[in-house]
C-alpha cells in the first residue's frame, strides 16, 4: 500500500524510503539527490540547486576558509558539527541527522573519477572541531584522502596574509559539457552562480590561489605535522 501510494503520488516519500530504492535500484544516489531537491527545509536555502550539479561534475575545486569541505569530511567531524548546531537551538536533531545523511550521499564522488581539488586555509587545520581525538581521525582522513588519484589536496599557509586572492569559501564545478559554474554561501543562504564572466573571474583567483598555496608534498606534510602534534599533545 504504501509503495502504491508514492507512485500515484497519494503519499510523499520518506527519506529512508528513497535511500532503499537508491540501493535497490542501482542509482548511486540520484533518488536521493531528487529527495533534497524536493524536500530541502533542513537545508540552506539554494544549496539544494548546487547538489544536483555537485553530482554531475567532472572536477570539483573547492576553497574553505574555516572548516573542512563536506565532501572531504570524516563522520565524526561531520556529525561534531552538526551537533553543535543542534546545541545552539539552530536546527532540530532530525535536521542534522537528514544532512548527514545528505552528506554520505555527496561523499560518494569520491569513489567516481572526478578530479577533485581542495585548497584550505591553514587555520581549517587548527580548528579543533569535535575536540582533538576528532580532529585527529579528520587529519588522517584527509592524508588518506591525499593518496587517491584523483584528489590534489594544497594548503594555504598564514603567510598569504592579505594576498590570499580568495576571502570566502568557493566551489567550482566543471560539468561534462566543460561549462564552469560556481558555488559559495553568505550566513542566509547558498548562491549557485552561472554567469559565465563571473564564474571566470573567481576561476582565475583560484588558479592564483593554487599557484600561491603550498605544493601537494608541502601540504600533506604540514597536515601530518598537526595531526602528530595534536596526537602528542591534544
Amino acid at each position: 500500500m504504501y509503495i502504491s501510494n508514492v507512485e500515484t503520488a497519494k503519499q510523499a516519500p520518506s527519506l529512508k524510503f528513497v535511500t532503499l530504492a537508491d540501493q535497490h535500484l542501482g542509482t548511486d544516489g540520484a533518488l536521493t539527490l531528487l529527495w533534497w531537491s524536493w524536500k530541502n527545509g533542513a537545508l540552506i536555502p539554494g544549496f539544494a540547486e548546487y547538489t544536483p550539479k555537485e553530482r554531475k561534475a567532472i572536477a570539483i575545486r573547492l576553497f574553505e576558509t574555516d572548516m573542512v569541505p563536506g565532501i572531504l569530511q570524516h563522520p565524526e567531524y561531520g556529525s561534531a558539527y552538526e551537533s553543535a548546531i543542534v546545541r545552539r537551538g539552530e536546527a532540530t536533531k532530525a535536521q542534522a541527522e537528514e544532512r548527514l545523511s545528505l552528506l554520505a550521499v555527496r561523499q560518494r564522488k569520491l569513489d567516481q573519477p572526478a578530479a577533485i581539488h581542495a585548497v584550505l586555509d591553514e587555520g581549517v587545520l587548527h580548528r579543533p572541531i569535535g575536540g582533538p581525538i576528532v580532529m585527529t581521525k579528520q587529519l588522517s582522513h584527509l592524508e588518506r584522502l591525499s593518496e587517491r588519484p584523483n584528489v590534489l589536496l594544497q594548503v594555504a599557509p598564514y603567510r598569504l596574509a592579505e594576498d590570499r586572492p580568495l576571502s570566502h569559501a568557493v566551489t567550482l564545478l566543471t560539468l561534462p559539457n566543460r561549462t564552469m559554474v560556481g558555488y559559495t554561501e553568505t550566513l542566509q543562504r547558498g548562491y549557485l552562480e552561472q554567469d559565465a564572466e563571473t564564474v571566470a573571474g573567481w576561476a582565475g583567483k583560484y588558479d592564483r590561489l593554487q599557484v600561491d598555496a603550498l605544493s601537494r608534498a608541502d601540504s600533506l606534510a604540514v597536515i601530518r605535522e598537526v595531526r602528530k602534534e595534536l596526537e602528542t599533545h591534544g
